[in-house]
């Protein structure tokens, strides 16, 4: 049995013996990961898959069983510390070329991100360069602001791109040149039947009536596209596969249609627009790219990529399949933002509960624990949507040693202590690092503590107040009380006295003074769609407090507030007690936060 068909046999059992059945489909993309060679020849693989799955479905459960057994299947070992590294197929060392080829019809998630940075440190790692390419052949979509915000979320990110960035509409006269080509070589034909027609052919896999006239006669009617003497719908130029192809994506697949909506870099001077299957290999090629990455959604349509390469006599490309990414409970897809945005459930594309690149900076996010989140997941093909906590957990590493400590008192209850001395005191930013040097708070009376503390204790209880004395409840009134958010409301007021200076409780709680108190609201962010799918409602909390006025100090803060460098480091805090926040603007009086992490 040869290594190829060993590979079908192997997986086909595997795949039955899982499932109660064997589906070539699934086993497919197991067989092209131990023979990436037979990516160029997916519809003969697919024939010899499905014969052996038909074999294997007709064996009994002990047969299936004893055969399966004659199969070895490595568990996984467990990655060793530290960065890995990714290994691609028919790598050469300095001369691997990639591309990141993203089409600027939104703004870019961490979904690309995870694409951009596979791209990016495959062409490092063999000591190559990554191209970046705008994939901008849909005019009805694209627009110059999403070019920008994909380049500056690159930026942010630390991804860097060798050269200039190349636009595929740019290439649109060779890309005609090469469709003549194939016109020519009777590899490709005008179509005009209806979209109706066209796929009922292709479920059925007869050919039109189109695809007997002569050459020339292609040719003249492809120039018509070209000029824009025909209408959207009437005509679009299709590759010359096989209708009764395994594989559906060749059965005659659309190369070219006509869009006459004005192109946000082009204007009116193209009417005729190329699909991405037709584009993208012819590009890549003509580009030197050596390794390009896709998602493995579009696996069945590298048969078609191949395909053209060879048709064209073009140089060779390799093409790798990768899952797609996605954060559990966070929208990616415009198809999902655009009504959010719409309807006013969300702010913006930098609402802090999205995964876009721009959220995520907002956020507090650093790019150093994006990179590491997604690389985590290397070249895999298993599909993966994983929650927030893995990235926030790989944030708060990078955040802690350089986010200074801040009291910050929630749902304020006032307090008024007596015979405790009135003082400046000192208070380190950072318990473990010096470097982060010290603040001073005025420590007096009144005060405010959170209410969640105030109706934890009981009256004559001692507590301390962090950093300063230990104090102990005398009594409770409730009076209309100055709230954080600028409203007036009956609140309980505690009256507490001196105890000492040192001494061990256990309960120590954070407090701000009355002369120093800033108004200030944290933005808590949740899972933006519930388990269904649906939008959840409760899914960014605001949390109003008084916070010590050095929670807008600082060279990050001050910049923040001032709309400084956008791809410097967010000031981040520890809200003692409370959170890790990022510093997000200046509202009037009052500063707002967002909770990165807990």
């Amino acid at each position: 049995m040869s290594d190829l068909n060993n590979s079908i046999r192997k997986w086909a059992l595997k795949n039955a013996a899982d499932f109660g059945s064997a589906s070539a489909g699934k086993v497919l993309g197991r067989v092209l990961a131990d023979h990436p060679e037979k990516k160029s020849d997916v519809q003969g693989t697919m024939s010899l898959i499905a014969a052996e799955c038909a074999k294997i479905n007709s064996l009994s459960k002990e047969e299936l069983t004893a055969e399966l057994s004659k199969f070895e299947f490595e568990e996984k070992p467990k990655e060793e510390e530290g960065e890995r590294k990714i290994t691609v197929p028919n790598a050469v060392q300095n001369r691997v070329v990639t591309r990141f080829p993203p089409e600027p019809s939104g703004f870019p998630h961490i979904g690309h991100a995870k694409a951009a940075f596979l791209d990016y440190e495959i062409a490092r790692q063999y000591g190559g360069h990554m191209l970046l390419r705008m994939d901008d052949t849909n005019p009805e979509k694209e627009k110059a602001e999403f070019v920008d915000a994909i380049t500056d979320g690159l930026k942010w990110l630390g991804i860097k791109w060798k050269g200039e960035i190349t636009y595929t509409s740019d290439y649109m006269d060779k890309i005609y040149e090469y469709a003549d080509e194939l016109i020519l070589k009777h590899k490709a034909y005008v179509c005009t039947c209806s979209a109706e027609e066209v796929k009922k052919g292709r479920e059925h896999g007869t050919e039109c009536d189109c695809r007997a006239q002569m050459a020339e006669d292609h040719i003249l009617a492809f120039r018509k596209m070209i000029a824009g003497k025909m209408d959207e719908g009437a005509a679009v130029l299709r590759f010359r596969g096989n209708m009764k192809a395994e594989n559906s994506v060749m059965r005659d697949p659309t190369l070219f249609r006509i869009i006459k909506a004005p192109h946000y870099r082009r204007g009116e001077k193209y009417k005729c627009w190329p699909s991405y299957d037709f584009v993208a290999p012819i590009i890549d090629s003509i580009e030197g790219v050596t390794h390009a990455l896709r998602s493995k959604e579009y696996e069945l349509r590298d048969e078609l990529y191949y395909t053209i390469l060879r048709a064209l006599e073009l140089r060779p490309v390799h093409m790798l399949s990768i899952s797609r990414l996605s954060i559990s409970g966070a929208p990616l897809s415009k198809r999902l933002i655009t009504p959010l945005l719409a309807e006013g459930k969300v702010s913006g594309y930098d609402d802090p509960r999205l995964p876009t690149l721009a959220a995520l900076r907002r956020r507090g996010i650093r790019p150093e624990a994006i990179r590491t989140f997604v690389l985590s997941f290397g070249l895999t093909k298993v599909e993966s949507e994983p929650g927030w906590t893995k990235l926030l957990s790989e944030n708060r590493k990078m955040i802690d040693a350089v986010s200074p400590r801040r009291f910050f008192v929630p749902e304020p209850v006032r307090m008024e202590l007596n015979g405790a001395p009135s003082r400046i005191i000192s208070l380190r930013n950072h318990p473990q690092i010096e470097a982060l040097g010290s603040r001073s708070v005025e420590a007096s009376s009144p005060l405010y503590i959170p209410l969640a503390d105030i109706s934890a204790l009981t009256d004559g209880e001692t507590f301390r107040l962090k950093d300063w004395c230990n104090v102990k409840i005398t009594g409770r009134r409730e009076e209309e009380c100055l709230l954080p958010d600028g409203t007036r409301a009956v609140r309980p007021i505690v009256t507490a006295e001196f105890v000492s200076e040192t001494g061990d409780v256990s309960r120590k709680v954070q407090w701000v003074s009355e002369t120093q108190k800033k108004p200030a609201r944290v933005l808590i962010p949740g899972d933006l769609l519930d388990a269904e799918g649906k939008y959840n409602a409760d899914s960014l909390k605001t949390v109003w407090g008084w916070v010590e006025p050095s929670a807008a100090s600082g060279p990050l803060a001050e910049a923040a507030l001032a709309g400084g460098n956008p791809y410097a480091p967010k000031a981040t805090f520890q809200f003692e007690r409370f959170a890790f926040v990022t510093l997000d603007k200046k509202d009037g009086e009052t500063l707002q936060f967002i909770q990165v992490s807990e």
